[in-house]
């Protein structure tokens, strides 16, 4: 698996900033409540970011080969995959945090401070977790092979 490229992250920040800043203007001009997301969604992806790195752990102590050290493949797989997703998910929610965050900000009457800090918490947590996968992505790759570098290429069927 690839690691996740800058690009696509930085993409789907713009996507999800942009999705955020039609979603808020389009419910305030026809009338509605706005939405502010709760203070618990930034705390639970910050957490859920630490936890990732948790559990990259002991894939990490294979990948370097501590003595001793054994983990199942699945697991290395399941933390590689969910490390890959919340990465995706952490500039998805960032992009519309901060946008929220610069909506909330940008208006002529500035809503209360809990409104803003609110928004603030989904950016901040939403950074947290997507630091957090790709640190755990980093964590679960494995060295480059050397024997494998130092070995001519290998040609099928010639003698």
């Amino acid at each position: 698996m690839t690691r996740t490229a800058p690009l696509h992250l930085l993409l789907l920040a713009l996507l999800g900033g942009g999705l955020a800043w039609f979603l808020e203007t389009a419910l305030a001009a026809s009338g509605n409540a706005i939405l502010i997301p709760p203070f618990t969604l930034g705390v639970v992806l910050a957490l859920i970011g630490v936890i990732l790195v948790v559990m990259a752990l002991p894939v990490r102590r294979v990948a370097r080969g501590v003595a001793g050290a054994k983990v199942d493949p699945f697991y290395a797989t399941r933390v590689l995959v969910l490390a890959k997703a919340s990465s995706l998910s952490g500039a998805l929610l960032g992009g519309a945090g901060i946008s929220i965050t610069a909506y909330l900000l940008t208006r002529s009457v500035v809503p209360g401070v809990g409104s803003v800090a609110m928004a603030l918490t989904l950016a901040v947590g939403s950074i947290v977790l997507l630091v957090g996968a790709l640190v755990a992505e980093h964590m679960c790759a494995l060295p480059p092979d050397d024997d494998k570098r130092n070995d001519p290429p290998q040609t099928r069927g010639i003698q």
